[in-house]
């Protein structure tokens, strides 16, 4: 990447986030989620743990005013897709579309009706300060994508609540371990990179936010069909208390064959059981070893 004084320079000054919240009137509405973030060091810094930035396209999504995207762009960014729900922020992100020429794109669109992976020029990375009220539902489909195409997604450098964050690293007999951090882990490597103070937004939210990086596998931690793998794991953490000859009823006609047959204890509950042990159960369903009770 060319160093920063050989980066293409704005052609315009942008005015001060603030500023461009007051002129747009844009203040953060609850119903989608919105926090906006405008510490311009903080989205640099976010920027920059997403790095490089100046090969193939970087999808954001919920760019707000644009305080990310900004960072993102003063970083380096090849080529920014951003994708926004708000109309009312359209025209606030025009104006860093017009300080940066041809770097940025804009969609309005609600981004759970889009296939990432028909945006731009590979590789591509998607880098977001997610709408809380989304994150998971968004993260799920990114998943499905990757189960599908694991080149579709090079990276995820992804804002989430601090206790979403934590669920996806959890590890087995934790308490945030669950069906996230078990599809999450399957497909990709989990790292958490810093943690984001209540105050950097506008307006502060309850909880604080965590960054994660999520890097694709390039091949599932083991094999496993994604729709039986989310549904023995929504089976067995919808009752986690249970032992798994318990919550496990719904999705087989013998749980104790099905169980046995994997060599786990039926006894055991959800949160004891590792992501491989949750894929051979997935196999065994699909493998016809037991009947599938839907």
């Amino acid at each position: 990447m060319p160093p920063p004084s050989d980066r293409p320079p704005a052609r315009t000054e942008l005015p001060p986030l603030r500023e461009t919240i007051a002129k747009y009137g844009l203040g953060a509405r609850k119903a989608l989620g919105q926090h906006f973030l405008l510490d311009i060091n903080l989205t640099r810094r976010i920027a920059r743990a997403a790095a490089p930035l100046d090969q193939g396209t970087v999808i954001e999504i919920g760019p707000g005013p644009g305080g990310l995207t900004r960072g993102l762009l003063q970083e380096g960014a090849r080529k920014v897709i951003a994708i926004e729900k708000d109309s009312r922020c359209l025209e606030a992100l025009r104006e860093v579309a017009a300080a940066y020429p041809g770097r940025l794109e804009l969609i309005e669109a609600d981004a759970l009706e889009i296939d990432i992976s028909r945006l731009g020029d590979g590789p591509r990375q998607i880098v977001a300060n997610l709408p809380y009220n989304v994150s998971t539902a968004l993260l799920i489909q990114w998943l499905t994508l990757i189960d599908r195409d694991a080149s579709a997604i090079t990276r995820l450098t992804l804002m989430f609540q601090k206790e979403v964050a934590e669920r996806l690293a959890a590890v087995p007999r934790s308490k945030d371990y669950g069906r996230l951090s078990i599809l999450a882990q399957w497909l990709c490597e989990i790292r958490l990179l810093f943690d984001v103070p209540k105050q950097a937004f506008t307006p502060p939210p309850k909880v604080i936010s965590t960054i994660a990086s999520l890097k694709p596998r390039s091949e599932p931690l083991s094999p496993a069909q994604m729709p039986t793998l989310e549904r023995i794991t929504a089976a067995a953490f919808g009752q986690r208390r249970k032992m798994l000859r318990q919550s496990l009823k719904s999705t087989s006609q013998d749980v104790t064959g099905l169980l046995a047959g994997c060599a786990i204890d039926e006894t055991k509950r959800a949160e004891e059981l590792t992501v491989e042990e949750f894929c051979a159960l997935a196999r065994a369903v699909d493998e016809g070893k037991t009947n599938p009770g839907h």
